[in-house]
């Protein structure tokens, strides 16, 4: 995690002393669970909590540092943990812990973690969702050219563009609700995972409590598809947002000009080139969701653990979890501010859709002719004999557009009349299904309310 590319809220999710607190707490319920079923006495359990809470009141930098003194010697960070708690509880501390082992804290914890990431990026995806049925309903309307292989397609509205954008996002959601129901899991049972010397009643007090559901076998550990399932949902969503990144650095190209990021009064470009409007927040995007996607070879390979456990997946959970969703945390809101922001130029769009002399409605007009007689075959090459006539000659002095071609051309006259070759190359087929579009993907046609 760089500051640079870094949110506070999501930052102070994985900050020691938010790890600590949670350390305690798993502890603390477990007492408490044990307490209510007689393995521990109630006034050890209640003096637990009432010191323990005291102390992680104050929990700063400085006990962190304590604590990492301590692992210093003995080597193992729960145990120094424990050892730290065990001076400010005194000597009901004999009970913390009884019949635990370390993964049924560490696991636990990274559970609680994931899922508080979790919720703040899902509220970070309602953030591009709004901006994207905003824009979506702002252009619905508003005509633009469709590109396959980066070539003029058909025409179709940027408001259908932006709506295929919306249901992508809400797929992502979708995902990663699902993810966070498979992270939020709660594993309390102890070495290899046997409950042999802790009572799974325990599991299910502190998971209840947690918010957690309970693992059905832990081994000693939570196994690792779950989080090779969390981890490739986030890379998932960093296509969908590297996609969307694409589309907008393709449009503000100086030869399309169809939409670009806003450019801020002071901004500047280049240092050499003062006239530069550079995409550069899109083309960040594009990098950290190269970011977010590394993760995921990691974390499938976090799933062959030996036998009941083995701890290479520390070090790597270390790193991916808290950079994975810091990452995917800062580009989705950058990204929701590019959409929030984005500058259309909707007359560049039609001009571009018109820029080929008409031949991207070529389509529609092989439709017309095959319903005028001719066969499918005739039709397309009539079709494509008088759209390349247009495009090798496109701005020549003997140019003609795609129109005039096809009004020339032999085997077209008679066939059909100009007012249907009107109603072809008007582009009104292309919005004319456009209030179904929307009702599947919003589950609305009016306006977006205010």
């Amino acid at each position: 995690m760089i500051p640079r590319y870094s949110r506070p809220e999501m930052t102070s999710i994985w900050d020691a002393e938010n790890r600590y607190r949670i350390w305690f707490e798993i502890e603390a319920l477990a007492c408490e669970a044990m307490s209510n079923y007689g393995y521990i006495p109630a006034d050890s359990a209640k003096k637990i909590r009432q010191n323990g809470d005291h102390a992680m009141a104050t929990f700063n930098k400085e006990d962190v540092q304590a604590i990492d003194a301590i692992e210093v010697k003995v080597r193992h960070d729960v145990i120094a943990f424990l050892t730290w708690l065990a001076g400010k509880i005194g000597e009901d501390s004999r009970f913390v812990h009884l019949g635990m082992t370390s993964s049924d804290v560490l696991d636990t914890c990274l559970s609680v973690q994931l899922t508080q990431a979790a919720d703040l990026l899902i509220k970070d995806l309602d953030r591009v969702l709004e901006a994207l049925k905003k824009q979506a309903y702002d252009h619905k309307y508003t005509m633009t050219i469709g590109r396959s292989h980066g070539i003029h397609a058909e025409p179709l509205t940027f408001g259908l563009k932006l709506a295929g954008y919306y249901a992508e996002f809400k797929r992502n959601k979708e995902r990663l609700t699902v993810a966070r129901k498979e992270i939020a899991i709660c594993a309390i049972s102890g070495a290899v995972g046997t409950y042999a010397h802790i009572d799974p009643r325990i599991e299910a007090y502190v998971a209840e409590h947690l918010g957690l559901q309970k693992e059905l076998v832990s081994t000693q550990v939570i196994p690792r598809d779950r989080h090779a399932a969390f981890f490739s949902t986030l890379a998932i969503i960093a296509s969908s947002i590297e996609r969307l990144a694409i589309e907008i650095r393709h449009l503000q190209r100086s030869e399309v000009r169809e939409a670009e990021e806003y450019f801020h009064p002071d901004q500047k470009g280049s240092s050499a080139m003062p006239h530069k409007r550079n995409p550069v927040l899109s083309e960040n995007l594009t990098g950290l969701a190269r970011i977010v996607r590394s993760h995921v070879i990691p974390a499938l390979e976090n799933v062959a653990l030996w036998h009941e456990r083995d701890i290479s997946h520390s070090s790597v959970e270390r790193m991916i979890c808290p950079d994975g969703t810091v990452t995917l945390d800062f580009a989705l809101n950058r990204l929701a501010g590019v959409m929030e922001k984005l500058v259309v130029y909707p007359d560049q769009m039609k001009a571009n859709l018109e820029s080929l002399g008409g031949v991207v409605h070529s389509g529609e007009v092989l439709l017309v002719l095959a319903k005028a007689g001719l066969s499918r075959e005739a039709a397309y090459r009539i079709v494509q004999r008088c759209a390349m006539a247009t495009w090798t000659k496109l701005n020549t002095a003997d140019g003609k557009t795609f129109r005039e071609n096809l009004e020339n051309d032999p085997e077209i006259m008679g066939k059909i009349s100009p007012e249907v070759l009107d109603k072809a190359m008007d582009g009104s087929m292309h919005t004319k299904n456009l209030d179904y579009i929307y009702a599947n993907v919003f589950g609305e046609t009016g306006p977006v309310p205010e």
